[in-house]
């Protein structure tokens, strides 16, 4: 027979990941030299634990204890940023404590509007447009851009 109820769970969290930064040059009709434009990557989203009072058991995540939420998404020429990971939120019931693998309480979730929250693991990348400086207008590909793309517009 099968347990309606449990409450204890492991659960394995992964934030999502940072999109990737884009090393992009602007090149237009009558301006060989447009410098760079490659736009930053999204932001990953957050794993984040609310309290839920229509909830009274931890089976759900006792039957599929891996959730992650979304990746960032790469950016693009032109200065164009990725968009963001959206965050995802797992209900839990009232009471419900949240410990690490070494058993550290890292929060206790008591009433409603608790959460705890896990960070992204791996920020947004930049793209080459925010690594110029005045000093260097024109960066090469940095070691955070995954791509090269040319943008290219005419202008009359």
């Amino acid at each position: 027979m099968a347990s309606d109820f449990v409450d204890r769970a492991v659960l394995h969290v992964a934030a999502g990941a940072g999109g990737h930064g884009v090393a992009s040059v602007k090149r237009e009709k009558f301006k060989p030299l447009g410098g760079p434009d490659g736009g930053n990557g999204g932001r990953g989203g957050s794993v984040i634990l609310a309290v839920d009072p229509q909830f009274t058991t931890l089976l759900d995540y006792h039957r599929s204890p891996h959730r992650g939420a979304p990746n960032g998404k790469p950016g693009g020429g032109d200065e164009t940023n990725g968009a963001d990971g959206a965050d995802l939120v797992l209900p839990v019931p009232e009471g419900t404590v949240v410990k690490d693998v070494d058993g550290t309480v890292l929060a206790d979730l008591l009433g409603m509007g608790d959460q705890a929250r896990h960070r992204p693991w791996r920020p947004r990348r930049l793209g080459n447009k925010a690594l110029a400086s005045p000093r260097r207008k024109a960066p090469g590909l940095p070691c955070s851009a995954s791509r090269v793309r040319r943008s290219t517009s005419s202008s009359s």
